[in-house]
């Protein structure tokens, strides 16, 4: 008989029995993933409105200047969910510990850091909020020594566009997280087929990042996959949610 895909939720039940339960984790991780994808969708939606420029330091901020609350929304939209999958790779964790701890704990680290991380790096490769505030002094520059002020603030929004130009090794770590947690995944717990999509984003991932600005169809997949991988393994965490005993339930 084909063994269950869900058979390491026996520790999940003895958890419950034990006065603990983490039907809630999985919910809220499950419904954090799902809410990353839709956030960063709109995202996208916005950026086709109104597409930054990704050259001239000039021609970014006079852009910003005409159109500064679809890119601060964008902007804001590119970085803080990236919270989300700090709390999905917890989760799994959680859920795949029992199968494979020290895989499960270093996928986690490794996936989940660089996530934190996006949040302290000024730039989202769509731009930065340090460009508002440069494109607002831009725009105020006027009378003599305006030339040379709209010069020094047009060079500065240059080096940040090439800041944003250049991939950096966080996007590859999240790759690999994603690849690590998903050959845990195989191990059971969630769906095999969600497991197999992560390793195919994770994989292509690993690739696309490197060469992100060399070779971006490849990155275009990746970001695909990477969102249906988001998209799948939120859903698996909300079933797994309302499979899970609550708390107190299995001593009941």
């Amino acid at each position: 008989m084909e063994q269950p895909r869900t058979r390491p939720l026996s520790h999940a039940r003895g958890a419950a029995a034990g006065g603990q339960s983490w039907r809630q984790l999985y919910f809220w991780a499950g419904i954090s993933a799902v809410a990353f994808v839709a956030l960063l969708i709109l995202a996208v939606v916005l950026d086709a409105v109104a597409p930054p420029p990704i050259h001239g330091g000039a021609e970014t901020l006079e852009f910003i200047a005409r159109h500064k609350a679809v890119y601060v929304a964008e902007q804001l939209l590119w970085t803080v969910p990236n919270i989300l999958p700090v709390l999905v790779f917890v989760t799994l964790f959680v859920a795949l510990a029992p199968v494979n701890k020290s895989l499960a704990l270093l996928a986690t680290v490794i996936g989940a850091l660089p996530w934190a991380l996006f949040l302290a790096v000024p730039v989202t490769s769509r731009g930065s909020l340090i460009l508002v505030d440069l494109s607002d002094s831009y725009m105020n520059a006027i009378g003599a020594d305006g030339a040379d002020a709209k010069l020094r603030y047009a060079t500065a929004a240059e080096a940040v566009i090439a800041e944003n130009n250049t991939p950096a090794a966080v996007g590859v770590l999240s790759a690999l997280g994603i690849l690590l947690i998903s050959l845990t995944m195989l191990k059971g717990v969630l769906p095999r087929a969600v497991a197999w999509l992560g390793v195919a984003a994770g994989a292509v991932g690993v690739v696309a990042e490197a060469l992100r600005f060399a070779v971006p169809e490849v990155y275009l997949v990746y970001g695909i996959l990477m969102w249906a991988w988001f998209t799948a393994v939120g859903i698996a965490l909300i079933r797994l949610a309302r499979r899970t005993p609550r708390a107190g339930a299995a001593a009941a």
